[in-house]
């Protein structure tokens, strides 16, 4: 069977790029604090995130010093974050019940009718089968370009209608982790899509539109904000020791 994401390896740059980030990563994973354990920057990383995904689609990202988050988009982004370790089995199996339980976690309080929730539209069924196809095992693809294929997919797709940004950054976030990419979740990305927010519209256009410059383009991005997101965490072992 051939490799669906192979051919993306061949567009000019991206395989450098994908290794460049690759490596990246994987040199945070080796920082001193890490080897210990890595939870804390884990944990850390994981609000920043959190916060920065709500930010690209609108939210404010201050969590109030009570606690009390009262911004849809941000408590719904916190609770995906909280439950993305919990999600990984069901991601590697039956990514369609993950990109589901996302939904039903990131837009409880952006829908009024609850049967809205976790349920993609019917249109999207036949490509979301195909990008869990790609999850589960259909491509050896480096776990960059997985991360970007995911990402830039269900950002182009939003099958659930609401918090389909929040969604596919989760998604992407549960790829670098069960790809072996990140697989103590260390790195931020999404700060760096955060800070450079229109650039990460436009090339998630171009992804979407399927124009190979485009697509490349996006790979590129992607792969540029994990080694930002890398360096991000970087920061966050060197805080905490």
């Amino acid at each position: 069977m051939t490799d669906p994401l192979r051919p993306l390896l061949e567009l000019d740059g991206v395989a450098e790029a994908a290794k460049s980030a690759q490596d990246a990563v994987f040199a945070v994973h080796r920082h001193r604090a890490n080897l210990r354990d890595g939870s804390a920057t884990a944990a850390e990383a994981s609000v920043r995130a959190a916060r920065a995904s709500a930010a690209i689609d609108g939210a404010d990202p201050e969590i109030p010093a009570e606690g009390a988050v009262s911004d849809p988009v941000l408590a719904g982004a916190l609770r995906v974050a909280e439950a993305l370790e919990g999600l990984l089995p069901t991601w590697r199996r039956a990514p369609s019940q993950a990109l589901a339980k996302l939904h039903v976690l990131a837009a409880a309080d952006l829908v009024t009718d609850p049967d809205e929730l976790g349920r993609p539209r019917e249109d999207t069924g036949t490509r979301l089968e195909l990008l869990g196809q790609l999850v589960t095992g259909a491509t050896t693809a480096p776990g960059p370009v997985l991360t970007a294929v995911v990402h830039g997919e269900l950002l182009a797709l939003r099958p659930f209608g609401t918090a389909g940004g929040v969604v596919a950054r989760a998604a992407a976030r549960l790829s670098m982790v069960a790809s072996g990419l990140d697989p103590k979740a260390l790195t931020v990305p999404e700060v760096a899509c955060f800070r450079r927010v229109k650039q990460y519209l436009d090339a998630a256009g171009g992804f979407a539109s399927g124009e190979p410059e485009g697509v490349r383009a996006w790979l590129l991005f992607c792969c540029d904000a994990l080694e930002r997101g890398a360096k991000e965490a970087r920061g966050i072992a060197e805080a905490v020791g």
